[in-house]
């Protein structure tokens, strides 16, 4: 990107969402809402500035928030809205069902930026990107022109203004970034592996849960994968082990293998986010991590109450999917289950 050119960022969150059912730019992907993610991705820009429909809903982001003045015409009141609002002069515009796109794709696309074009969109497998592409403060007035006479589509301000189409087949972005996720399908298609944590306290019965979960699923076809959160920091090899004394003597990684399987050691805290990374990423890929544990986490979660602690222990209400206990159930406020 010329050094000279500061751009900005739009996100696009007005859409009425009607297939999914729900508001798209708050539903979680990889324990972060969509629209955050976004906001994070493009936070080193001049400014990021989201467009709504709707007031309340955005306000613990960020201040640099607009909102349609124009209602139901489609996502070019939000591009008129937040290109009114920019104080740079050019603007890249996404949606905030897009949760992989970059800021490495905008500074690529902002490399073209000259004075012979108003937009740079990308473009991939035969269709355009105009919600993955950069607009000039000088498209304004088309776009006024538009929305007075009742033409709503991006295309015919692509086709009435200068605009640059750069291809998205030579470069090293990956092709997803440019989709939309409109339906629950395509979001369970993008999501996986689904994660999500059993918890409870001491001896309350998660790993015998875990186990049944486990086979259930795989007898329905899914892959499992297994995170266990051992709040005793301590390594399971048996003393005297290769890798036992490999780690006691310092090393910063051990590991040991066999045709079936390998375990390895690195020293260092890790967060349950890295660890899931790496969870996610074996091959064949898991369908579903289940987590042992992260009761305070932010991860959906099946409670496992005891005659300690009654259902309700978890505190983050909003992340309880479901309590699993076969004794009196007093007061829950989830859908219960027996343990078998």
């Amino acid at each position: 990107m010329n050094k000279d050119i500061e751009i900005s960022a739009g996100i696009l969150s007005g859409g009425r969402s009607t297939r999914m059912g729900k508001n798209k730019a708050l539903i979680r992907i990889n324990n972060e809402r969509m629209i955050d993610t976004l906001y994070r991705e493009f936070s080193s820009f001049a400014r990021v500035i989201i467009s709504s429909n709707e007031k309340g809903i955005y306000e613990d982001i960020g201040p640099d928030i607009v909102y349609d003045e124009n209602r139901d015409i489609g996502p070019i009141e939000g591009i008129r809205r937040i290109l009114c609002e920019s104080e740079t002069e050019f603007v890249f515009i996404c949606a905030a069902d897009m949760p992989f796109v970059t800021a490495d794709m905008a500074r690529y696309l902002a490399g073209y930026i000259s004075s012979d074009h108003d937009c740079y969109v990308f473009y991939g497998e035969d269709h355009i990107e105009p919600l993955c592409a950069i607009y000039s403060k000088a498209v304004l007035p088309v776009i006024e022109e538009l929305i007075a006479s009742g033409r709503y589509r991006l295309k015919d301000i692509l086709d009435r203004v200068r605009t640059k189409y750069v291809s998205l087949e030579y470069t090293c972005f990956d092709k997803r970034a440019v989709k939309n996720i409109n339906t629950r399908e395509e979001l369970i298609n993008i999501c996986k592996p689904f994660v999500f944590c059993v918890s409870g306290y001491s001896d309350s019965g998660k790993t015998g849960l875990i186990v049944k979960l486990i086979n259930e699923f795989i007898d329905n076809g899914y892959k499992v994968s297994v995170l266990k959160h051992d709040g005793c920091d301590k390594f399971r090899d048996e003393p005297g082990s290769d890798t036992d004394m490999y780690t006691k003597a310092g090393a910063l990684c051990s590991a040991i293998y066999s045709d079936s399987g390998y375990m390895m050691h690195v020293r260092g805290r890790r967060e349950s986010d890295e660890l899931l990374s790496i969870t996610g990423r074996i091959d064949p890929s898991p369908d579903y991590v289940i987590i042992e544990g992260l009761k305070d986490s932010s991860y959906p979660k099946i409670e496992i109450p005891d005659k300690d602690h009654p259902p309700g222990f978890i505190k983050n209400r909003e992340t309880v999917i479901c309590t699993v206990t076969d004794t009196d159930p007093r007061n829950a406020d989830k859908p219960l289950f027996k343990r078998n």
